[in-house]
C-alpha cells in the first residue's frame, strides 16, 4: 500500500518548502541559523498543516545531525529520559547537539516538561517543539525562557495553489492521471490554509473517480466531502471559525447559539479540555467583574470534566456555557490590563515611589525606603488616600468601570474613596 499523498509530497529541502518566508526566506531568522549550521532551541507555534514537523526534519537533514522524535500524546517521562540518554551517548566531541523534536508539546505535563530542562540547558539536545496552542499557557516558563518562539502562519492562497499544481505534475501516482483543476475554491475553502488537509482532499477526489481523466470542480469536491464534512473541519480553519462563533455567542448573550456551536465541536471530536479552557478565558474576558461567579463556575466545569471524563463531561460544560451566555457582561478588567501593558511598553521601568518600597535593612531605611507609607487598615474604612503609581503616572487611569449591577458597587466604592479621580466614570 502506497503512502498517503501528503506524505509523498512532504518537502525534503528548503527549496521545496512552501510558505513561512518570514522565517525561512532569504535573510530570515531561521534561514540564517540553518545556513550558519548552528541552531538554538525553539518552539514552532501555528495551526495544523503549515509545516512545523516538515521544517524540523529539513533542519535536521540540512545540519546532518541525529534527529529524535517524540509525540506528546504517546510519550511519558521515561521516553523523554531514554531519548536524552541516547542523545548523550551518541554525541561526538564538538559536534552539533542532536535535535529532539516534540510534536504537540502543549500536551506534555509539567513533569514531562521539567524532565527536558536539564538537557536543553546543558546543550545535550537542541529542542524543537511544535504546538497548535499558545505556548504562554501550555509550556512551563523555565522551558519557554530557554527557547525562541517562532509563529507559523496559515498558508496563503498562492502557496496552496502552487502545492496543488506541483502535486498533480510531480507526484508519482497523480502524474499518471489527466487531472484538470477547473475550479479550486472549494478545496481552498475546506483546507483552511492546511497543506496536509488540501492534499488529503485532492487525493480523495482523484481516487473517487474511475476514469483516467479527472476534472476537478467545486461541485465535485463538495459532493465528495459532504458524506463526512466534519472529518475535514477538525483542527483546520473551520475549527477556529467554530470556536470563534462559540465565544462570540457567549459574549453576545445567546445561550442557544452557544450550545449549538458547542454541539458542533463535540460532534467534530474536539478535545473537551480545549472547550473548558475557552470557557475560563471567556468568563475572565467577557463576563469579568459584572459577575465574578462566572469564573468560579467555568473553573469548576473544567475540574468536573477532568474528574468525570466523557461523555458526561458535556453536561457541566453546557451548564457553564449557558451561565456565561446569560450573565451580564463586562470587559473592564481585560481592557484595564491591556491599558496598563500598553503604558509599561511605552514608559518602561519607572521607579517605585520611595514610600512603597520594602525596607528590610537599616541602610534602606536611612535612604528613605518605606518612609511615609500609610497602612490602609489603620484608617477608617480601611482606606487612606496616598500615591501608589510612579511619579510620572500619578494621574494615569487604566481601569474604567462599566456599571453593570455588580460592577456598579465597585465603582461607588471607588468614588467614596477617591472622589474626583474616578468621576470621569459617571
Amino acid at each position: 500500500m502506497s503512502e498517503p499523498l501528503a506524505e509523498r509530497m512532504r518537502p525534503r529541502s528548503l527549496d521545496e518548502y512552501v510558505g513561512q518566508q518570514h522565517l525561512v526566506g532569504e535573510g530570515a531568522v531561521l534561514r540564517k541559523m540553518i545556513d550558519a549550521g548552528r541552531i538554538s532551541s525553539f518552539i514552532l507555534w501555528g495551526p495544523p498543516g503549515v509545516g512545523k514537523t516538515t521544517l524540523a526534519q529539513i533542519i535536521a537533514n540540512r545540519l546532518q545531525t541525529p534527529f529524535y522524535t517524540l509525540s506528546a500524546v504517546t510519550s511519558g517521562v521515561k521516553d523523554v529520559r531514554d531519548v536524552i540518554e541516547r542523545a548523550k551517548s551518541g554525541r561526538f566531541f564538538n559536534s552539533a547537539s542532536p535535535i529532539l523534536f516534540i510534536d504537540e508539546i502543549h500536551r506534555f505535563s509539567k513533569s514531562q516538561q521539567d524532565s527536558l530542562l536539564g538537557a536543553v540547558e546543558r546543550g545535550i539536545v537542541t529542542l524543537i517543539g511544535a504546538t497548535t496552542e499558545n505556548p504562554s499557557f501550555e509550556v512551563i516558563r523555565p522551558l519557554l525562557s530557554r527557547c525562541q518562539l517562532y509563529v507559523l502562519k496559515p498558508l496563503e492562497k498562492d502557496d496552496l495553489l502552487a502545492l496543488l499544481h506541483r502535486a498533480i505534475t510531480t507526484d508519482v501516482e497523480l502524474s499518471q492521471r489527466e487531472i484538470e483543476l477547473q475550479q479550486t475554491g472549494a478545496m481552498l475553502r475546506y483546507s483552511g490554509g492546511d497543506a496536509r488537509k488540501l492534499l488529503n482532499i485532492l487525493e480523495l477526489v482523484v481516487e473517487s473517480e474511475s476514469s483516467k481523466k479527472v476534472v476537478i470542480s467545486d461541485e465535485l469536491v463538495e459532493a465528495r466531502l459532504q458524506q463526512n464534512p466534519l472529518a475535514y473541519d477538525k483542527d483546520g480553519e473551520m475549527h477556529y471559525d467554530i470556536i470563534s462563533a462559540f465565544i462570540k455567542s457567549i459574549r453576545g448573550s445567546d445561550p442557544d447559539a452557544a450550545l449549538y456551536w458547542m454541539a458542533r465541536m463535540i460532534e467534530g471530536g474536539e478535545d473537551p479540555e480545549f472547550i473548558a479552557r475557552r470557557l475560563i478565558i471567556s468568563a475572565s474576558e467577557d463576563i469579568g467583574l459584572a459577575n465574578p461567579n462566572a469564573l468560579l463556575l467555568a473553573n469548576a466545569a473544567f475540574d468536573a470534566v477532568m474528574k468525570i471524563g466523557w461523555p458526561e463531561g458535556r453536561i457541566p460544560l453546557a451548564e457553564a456555557a449557558v451561565y456565561l451566555a446569560t450573565s451580564p457582561k463586562s470587559n473592564s478588567a481585560y481592557m484595564g490590563i491591556a491599558n496598563a501593558l500598553s503604558e509599561v511598553k511605552k514608559s518602561g521601568n519607572l521607579p517605585v515611589p520611595l514610600h512603597l518600597r520594602n525596607a528590610p535593612t537599616s541602610l534602606m531605611k536611612e535612604l528613605g525606603y518605606s518612609d511615609g507609607y500609610r497602612y490602609a487598615h489603620d484608617f477608617p474604612g480601611n482606606f487612606v488616600e496616598q500615591q501608589y503609581l510612579p511619579d510620572q503616572l500619578v494621574d494615569a487611569r487604566f481601569w474604567h468601570a462599566q456599571h453593570s449591577p455588580s460592577e456598579e458597587k465597585l465603582y461607588q466604592n471607588m468614588l467614596r474613596n477617591w472622589g474626583d479621580r474616578f468621576k470621569d466614570e459617571g
